[in-house]
């Protein structure tokens, strides 16, 4: 099979996956499938010079993490402050999708580094070693973000128990 045709296999195989690992880092599926579309172009253009394509899967991490980071980086420089816009009403959803919404929310709030260990080591459920190696970092790094990020949650989000109950 040629280079595109295994670029497509892949894509097939892995896109729902990438989907939401993106959504997980950028918040939304709009942006999320921004995110895949040009994580995947950037891909693509490499296809070429990734010569063990088993280990793509590591590669297109990478890319996405970068491109997440940049895309985070140009929001910040562009966005200008205005005056405080009212809350917005939430609509009436069950405790339980209410407690994931709020912790979502405080994930959000991470710094991106933070969020991306966070969406990796969780989510996609990938080891200190694996993180490291998508994120270019070394694993203390990994272990000390995740830390960090999870301290910080445990300080806003409120512990509950199996049935969903506030344990505070």
């Amino acid at each position: 099979m040629d280079g595109e045709g295994k670029f497509r296999q892949f894509v097939a195989a892995r896109q729902d996956a990438l989907l939401r690992t993106a959504c997980l880092l950028s918040g939304d599926w709009a942006s999320a499938e921004d995110l895949v579309q040009t994580t995947l172009t950037k891909t693509y253009l490499a296809w070429g010079r990734i010569t063990d394509h088993e280990a793509a899967d590591a590669y297109v991490r990478r890319v996405m993490v970068n491109t997440a980071t940049s895309l985070w980086r140009r929001k910040w420089r562009d966005e200008r402050p205005t005056e405080v816009l009212p809350e917005v009403v939430q609509p009436d959803f069950t405790d339980r999708m209410a407690l994931s919404q709020d912790l979502w929310a405080e994930v959000r709030k991470l710094p991106a580094r933070q969020r991306a260990v966070l969406v990796l080591r969780f989510h996609d459920d990938l080891s200190e070693a694996a993180t490291a190696a998508a994120l270019g970092v070394s694993v203390g790094t990994v272990k000390s973000q995740t830390s960090r990020a999870l301290g910080a949650l445990r300080g806003r989000v409120e512990p509950v128990d199996a049935k969903g109950s506030v344990t505070r």
